[in-house]
């Protein structure tokens, strides 16, 4: 394949022409590419290997332009090829190229096939993207002429493009271009509004979608056009097009999500509008009105318009809330455990990394298949309505569902399935309005856990553990006590049905009252072990993984009661047999490190009996991944950094349970070389993990660590001076705990990377807005442990940064870390009182913060810090410092005998 491109002598550059065989060889593969039985590898190959060649995109445009006598097929398979490369290669193409590529795009805009006017708009916002309008200001003025051209294909061709540029990049068309007078955008507005009324529902979709994707940005244009646009929307609200229906709607919930004010004046009209389109015959237009509900409940309006809609928007919600006949979930609803599960019911699984701290909690999902559909999204709005107006909607909504309930035939029964769903959905929201009726909800909903349709009993488990709190605290008295129970063991029940679906919103139903129930499960240890176990020797793959979760979850509720020979016999054999059975490479062992995790930290010291073998399994996990990541054939497993992340979470596990256990299991390792190796690593939850580890082992054994301690302390002082912090905020919260961790253990033989580590911390306290919580109180506790321990560092600057210090550690809960952070205090005022004279205040704030001190030698400490202050500070000035605290504060102080 040659190229002819090149200039004459006059300046006039002939233009770029292909060669025959070179055109007649990329359709051919083009044509293999589309074709389904080909040899897909060897062609991509092919295609590589002509890709090296500088004219290889000429040739793909020149395929989409002019390539006539050729399929449409594969002229769209030579568009998609260069949309592809020119994402890559675009910008150091040669100028003439570039500008070959484009002309023949803008010959192609009026192509009469539309699948080709789709292939090039993709093609010319790829290369808008790479080059931006910028480098292509005559693509406006061809836009701007199709659009005036009243040539149908034009102007489809030139809106395709259009909206493709809007959608992938509009800012584009809001930036001052040299030689424009004005920004893009405020020529095209007016033709967009205009195109809202044409007769052809392509051009009015398209329009209409362009300027929707401007909500979010709001330029100047669209800002002093929105009556006008507001206009165009409601003259499109009843459009015999659902797609464009759809886009109404779409902007209804934008405009109020992010410009509420906008939609003011028109609210009333809006909302019934969109309850209009809540019941549309085309249930992706309903399904999109149905979002307009949760969107205004959380909107900043000044008037709430809803409340009065309420008694006819709840009952439409409710009636969406029925399965329709086509939903995805009645497929399978059926399918009971001797169904081998499908590829596409294991979904991916993602392992949260370990993090030092109480709120990086997951947010955990109700639902129970992940499909968004009207159904539920008509669910979710009624949660949210019932979070904002609580009780008020229970008497429009409770005689519906007790309606629903009191039906019995088998024809019905997808309305009650609705009606123990609204029941969940508003469990939350309307638990005051609900509380006095809530026992014979409960004891309505025990009974339909038996129910003979699979999906009411899947339902009914959901509902119920949506009301775990109530459940959970009627233990106190004998009938709610009777009434646990009953949940309890049908839960259980359930557990063991036969229906899949049944199976896994049994296991997350119990998984959630379990959390609630904490140690009021112990008198049912054994039967809970034995159904979960039962479950464990049944379940497929998928369900598998919740029966681990709620293993894990009963551990970590129970905790040490775990501990008895009774329930280890039950528990660990069939999990024990599991581990040996999974080989390294299988993924299905993620969630059996978790559950060992859990496991791990219950029994304490009473797991390491089980410890040696896995935790020697962890390590090689470990070892064979970090090989894989750079020589995946000598692993003999391909690389997939979830094997280490959950091993090291194991490994923290065990440490924590064994505690000083596990100094042997260590000794005889080489566990500190590969820990190194994972706090470098580039991966963020690889370091994470490990961090949560160098901490945990810190605590335990650490002179394990000690003959690589200031490399480990060099690495974990480097998490904390990344400039975006914001995105690494989980490494450097584990980094700076585990940095005072070893700080209290090793004492003065962290004095080398003090300075270092406190010219990173000091910074992040004085800009605590807007940083992780966890995080900032880390960093207080780590500042007062390098402070106790090398007070002759930290003290000369302690001025620097005693207000926001002590700001911070005023917001910490009592316990150990808080008392050694507050040794250091002491400590520093000791070696440098006038270092905290401008703080004062804040250190008196900061003292008392705490309930209740402990420690009697800390507490004489500090009745010394404030006794020694009260002596320096004459003539008044004590008394001055004192009057500008607050009374609680002041009282708290007495007790120092201040």
């Amino acid at each position: 394949m040659a190229s002819v491109s090149q200039s004459s002598g006059g300046g006039a550059s002939i233009m770029w022409q292909p060669q025959e065989e070179g055109l007649r060889e990329i359709c051919g593969l083009l044509e293999q590419q589309i074709s389904p039985n080909s040899d897909k590898p060897l062609i991509w190959q092919q295609l590589q290997h002509f890709s090296q060649f500088p004219d290889f995109s000429n040739y793909l445009a020149f395929i989409i332009a002019r390539a006539q006598g050729t399929s449409v097929e594969i002229r769209q398979a030579a568009g998609l090829l260069l949309k592809n490369n020119l994402r890559t290669a675009f910008k150091s193409m040669s100028p003439s190229f570039q500008q070959y590529i484009k002309s023949e795009m803008l010959h192609s805009l009026g192509a009469s096939d539309r699948h080709i006017r789709s292939t090039v708009g993709t093609v010319i916002s790829v290369v808008i993207q790479q080059g931006g309008i910028i480098g292509w200001p005559e693509l406006l003025q061809a836009l701007l002429q199709c659009l005036d051209s009243n040539d149908l294909h034009h102007m489809e061709g030139a809106m395709d493009a259009l909206s493709k540029i809007c959608e992938d990049i509009p800012q584009e068309l809001d930036s001052e271009i040299p030689g424009i007078a004005e920004h893009p955008i405020t020529v095209f507005l007016p033709r967009l509004y205009q195109l809202f009324q044409s007769p052809h529902a392509t051009l009015r979709k398209l329009a209409l979608g362009s300027v929707n994707q401007f909500i979010m940005l709001m330029p100047t244009a669209l800002l002093l056009s929105m009556d006008q646009y507001l206009q165009g929307l409601f003259g499109l609200a009843q459009d015999p097009a659902a797609d464009v229906r759809k886009l109404v709607c779409s902007a209804l919930v934008q405009l109020v999500e992010v410009h509420p004010s906008f939609l003011e004046p028109h609210l009333v009209n809006v909302i019934e509008y969109m309850l209009r389109a809540n019941k549309d015959t085309d249930e992706e237009v309903a399904l999109e009105a149905c979002e307009f509900w949760s969107a205004y409940s959380e909107a900043q309006l000044q008037s709430d318009s809803l409340r009065d809609f309420l008694p006819r928007l709840i009952p439409a919600l409710l009636s969406n809330m029925v399965y329709s006949e086509d939903d995805e979930s009645l497929v399978d609803a059926d399918e009971d455990e001797s169904f081998p599960d499908r590829d596409q019911d294991l979904k991916p699984r993602f392992h949260a990394s370990r993090f030092h701290g109480g709120d990086n909690e997951e947010n955990d999902d109700d639902d129970i298949v992940n499909i968004w559909n009207l159904r539920k999204c008509s669910a979710a709005a009624l949660d949210v309505l019932s979070n904002v107006y609580a009780e008020a909607i229970l008497p429009t909504l409770m005689p519906l569902i007790q309606a629903k309930l009191a039906t019995t035939d088998d024809v019905t029964w997808k309305e009650r399935e609705a009606a123990v769903l609204a029941l969940g959905a508003i469990a939350e929201g309307c638990f005051a309005g609900l509380y006095p009726h809530l026992s014979e909800v409960v004891q309505f909903l025990i009974p339909l856990l038996d129910d003979k349709f699979p999906l009411i009993r899947s339902i009914t488990c959901w509902t119920l553990s949506r009301f775990s709190k109530f459940i959970v605290e009627g233990i106190e008295h004998q009938e709610g006590h009777e009434q646990f129970d009953k949940v309890l063991m049908g839960l259980l029940r359930r557990i063991l049905d036969t229906n899949k679906r049944v199976q896994e919103a049994a296991c997350s139903a119990f998984a959630t009252l379990e959390e609630e129930a904490a140690e009021a499960l112990v008198p049912r240890l054994e039967i809970i072990l034995q159904h979960l176990l039962c479950a464990f020797g049944k379940y497929q793959k998928r369900n598998l993984r919740i029966v681990y979760d709620a293993i894990g979850t009963l551990a970590d509720a129970v905790g040490g009661e775990l501990n008895q020979l009774q329930y280890l016999n039950i528990l660990m054999p069939p999990l024990i047999a599991k581990w040996e059975q999974l080989p390294n490479s299988d993924k299905d062992l993620f969630p059996l490190l978790e559950c060992f995790t859990s496991i791990a930290q219950a029994l304490g010291p009473g797991f390491y009996q089980f410890a040696e073998p896995v935790f020697k399994r962890c390590l090689n996990l470990i070892q064979t991944q970090l090989l894989a990541k750079v020589d995946p054939s000598s692993a003999g497993v391909q690389y997939d950094r979830e094997f280490i992340v959950c091993s090291l979470d194991l490994l923290s596990g065990i440490a924590e349970g064994l505690g000083s256990g596990v100094e042997n299991l260590v000794a005889h390792s080489n566990l500190r070389d590969l820990l190194l190796q994972c706090c470098s690593d580039d991966t963020l939850d690889i370091r994470q993990s490990a961090l949560a580890l160098l901490g945990d082992l810190a605590r335990v054994c650490p002179v394990h660590l000690h003959p690589r301690l200031s490399e480990f302390l060099n690495i974990a002082a480097q998490q904390l001076s990344n400039p975006a912090l914001q995105e690494t905020v989980a490494v450097a919260n584990n980094a700076c705990w585990a940095i005072g961790e070893l700080a209290v253990k090793v004492r003065q033989e962290v004095s080398p990377i003090v300075m270092t580590v406190m010219s990173c911390l000091v910074p992040i306290l004085q800009h605590a807005e807007g940083i992780n919580k966890s995080l900032i109180e880390n960093c207080a506790i780590t500042l007062g442990r390098l402070a106790w321990v090398s007070p002759d560092i930290v003290s000369p600057h302690m001025e620097h940064f005693m207000q926001s210090w002590c700001t911070a550690l005023s917001m910490i809960r009592d316990d150990v870390e808080k008392e050694e952070a507050f040794r250091g205090l002491c400590a520093m005022v000791r070696a440098n009182p006038s270092g905290a004279l401008s703080s004062l205040v804040h250190m008196c704030i900061a003292i008392a913060s705490w309930h209740e001190i402990r420690s009697e030698d800390l507490r004489n400490e500090v009745c010394q810090v404030l006794n020694g202050y009260k002596q320096m500070l004459q003539n008044g000035a004590w008394d001055q410092c004192m009057s500008s605290l607050e009374p609680p504060v002041k009282d708290r102080l007495a007790k120092y005998q201040v």
